[in-house]
């Protein structure tokens, strides 16, 4: 695994397919090594990476892959679930979106027993999804066909949320599990009430389109976004419009997502140009971006859990960017 100074990528793995999505798994699996899942135009691959920020004896990344799932189709989205682990009995879940409007829901013990589930019900492209952060037994999806659904883990649809715009995002909080944030293209992000099914909160971006949207995990009142070419960032104790914005991507801004480990800390990417996409990582202290990175037609952003270090797909890879706390 080596490391790539010209485009100030701090580590690569090389890859079988070209990858549309990476996730690192945000919940601790009770191993040293972190999970990381990629998808590609027929498989989702589990592996995991250990660098040296956290381990001196490791020259890099050190990575290595522990399961590959035939998918079939495109890879559009991944969610871990918090049931994944790596201690014995070992368990692997997450769930994917693809492109034929369906989530698979892939299970394994790293050994001879191996499940996949299919969800059918969205008529459209599937935007996003995310397990429920403290049972894991609930997936929630959303959808250009202006739906958000909750679902079990058979495929039952156990909730039904009416969009008023295709939905592009959805969290769901570990501090506010009784809540599902859902960010819609026309920008606006509702919270819903997962008991009572009702919209209790909602965020307005005044720009579109609205693209992606992120919960804080390190603090439950920040929101951010990007919408057009901007990054938004609200403070919903104060109000439901954002508090900073600033333009950041030339063309389109297309994900955006808080690192795990520091509030003021977050990356955004522009969309997938001719040749390059950008990755741009802020701190909400500094006025400029703090790390400025370019991958070739990159796709999908993900924080590592505990080390200030995000991740990119890209053709026949991953790219990881390290950077300031």
């Amino acid at each position: 695994m080596k490391q790539d100074s010209t485009r100030n990528t701090a580590y690569t793995v090389d890859c079988a397919e070209y990858v549309h999505v990476v996730k690192f798994n945000p919940f601790d699996s009770g191993d040293a090594c972190s999970l990381i899942a990629y998808g590609g135009n027929n498989y989702v691959v589990v592996g995991t990476c250990r660098f040296q920020e956290e381990d001196a004896e490791v020259e890099g990344v050190q990575y290595k892959t522990l399961r590959v799932f035939y998918h079939g189709i495109r890879v559009h989205a991944i969610a871990w679930s918090p049931e994944t682990r790596l201690s014995l009995p070992s368990q692997i879940r997450l769930c994917t979106a693809a492109s034929d409007r369906k989530l698979r829901l892939f299970t394994s013990d790293l050994q001879d027993k191996n499940e996949f589930k299919t969800f059918d019900g969205h008529s459209d492209y599937i935007n996003d999804l995310v397990f429920a952060p403290k049972e894991g037994q609930e997936v929630a999806s959303v959808s250009d066909d202006h739906t958000c659904r909750v679902w079990d883990l058979e495929g039952n649809e156990k909730a039904h949320f009416v969009l008023r715009s295709p939905g592009m995002s959805v969290c769901w909080h570990p501090e506010e599990a009784f809540k599902l944030m859902v960010a819609e293209k026309n920008g606006t992000i509702r919270f819903y009430d997962i008991v009572t099914q009702q919209a209790i909160l909602s965020l307005e971006c005044e720009q579109t389109p609205l693209m992606s949207a992120d919960w804080c995990f390190k603090n439950t009142l920040k929101i951010g976004a990007v919408a057009g070419s901007d990054w938004l960032i609200w403070d919903i104790a104060r109000s439901s419009y954002p508090q900073d914005k600033r333009p950041v991507h030339v063309d389109r801004a297309r994900l955006f997502r808080w690192s795990r480990v520091n509030e003021n800390l977050f990356a955004t990417t522009g969309y997938p140009g001719k040749t390059t996409t950008q990755l741009l990582v802020h701190h909400l202290g500094h006025p400029q971006p703090i790390l400025t990175g370019t991958a070739a037609v990159g796709s999908g952003l993900t924080w590592h859990r505990t080390l200030p270090l995000c991740a990119v797909g890209g053709d026949h890879k991953i790219l990881f960017w390290v950077t300031e706390m």
